[in-house]
C-alpha cells in the first residue's frame, strides 16, 4: 500500500458517479414528493429530501480524497510506520 493518489481521472470519475447517484435520489425525491398519496409528513419529508440533496451533492463533488486511515495493517505484522516526519530523506 502506498501514499499514492489515484488518477485525476479517476478522482473525476468517483466524484461526477457520487455527484449522479445523489443528485438521482434527489430527482426521485421530488418525483415521489407530488406524485405518491401519502400523509403530509412524508410528503413534507420527501420534498427537504429534494432540496436539501443538492447542497450535500455539490459539498460531496468537492471534498478532497480522504487518505487512507493510519491503521492501514501494518501494525498487525510487527512493522511500525516511518512517521510523517521523518520520511524524507537525509532527515
Amino acid at each position: 500500500m502506498t501514499d499514492a493518489r489515484p488518477s485525476l481521472s479517476e478522482d473525476i470519475g468517483r466524484r461526477e458517479r457520487n455527484y449522479l447517484i445523489k443528485m438521482g435520489i434527489r430527482l426521485l425525491c421530488l418525483v415521489l414528493a407530488f406524485t405518491v398519496p401519502a400523509p403530509m409528513p412524508v410528503r413534507i419529508l420527501l420534498f427537504a429530501g429534494a432540496v436539501f440533496l443538492p447542497y450535500v451533492a455539490v459539498i460531496g463533488a468537492n471534498a478532497p480524497q480522504r487518505r487512507p486511515s493510519a491503521d492501514s495493517g501494518l501494525t498487525e505484522t510487527g512493522q511500525n510506520e516511518i512517521p510523517r516526519h521523518r520520511r524524507e530523506i537525509g532527515s
